[in-house]
């Protein structure tokens, strides 16, 4: 997979982390990313794979974290593009704090 350092993608580890961002370097199963917030819960989407492509419906029943600026995420097993509705969609999405 040919990774765009202006997308956006959704990132999937092996212990079902989902992460949110752009994607400045992959190596083997570790990605780096920028602008990063993990996708902790959804609503209004029924997999990642529609969540990747419309993002959600149900924005204020959604739990995405803060953004951080760089995080790495390892053991990564699935990454999607977001298109640009779909992403514009999960970064207005409050975020969530306790």
């Amino acid at each position: 997979m040919k990774i765009e350092k202006d997308k956006y993608y959704l990132v999937r580890t092996e212990d079902t982390s989902v992460y949110f961002g752009r994607i400045t370097e992959k190596d083997g199963q570790e990605v780096t990313m920028t602008e990063c917030r993990c996708i902790w819960y959804w609503r209004g989407a029924a997999s990642l794979n529609q969540l990747a492509h419309e993002g959600v419906k149900n924005p204020d029943d959604c739990k995405f974290t803060v953004t951080v600026d760089s995080l790495t995420a390892l053991g990564v097993v699935e990454i999607l593009l977001c298109t640009q509705d779909a992403a514009n969609n999960i970064k207005a999405v409050k975020e969530w704090r306790c």
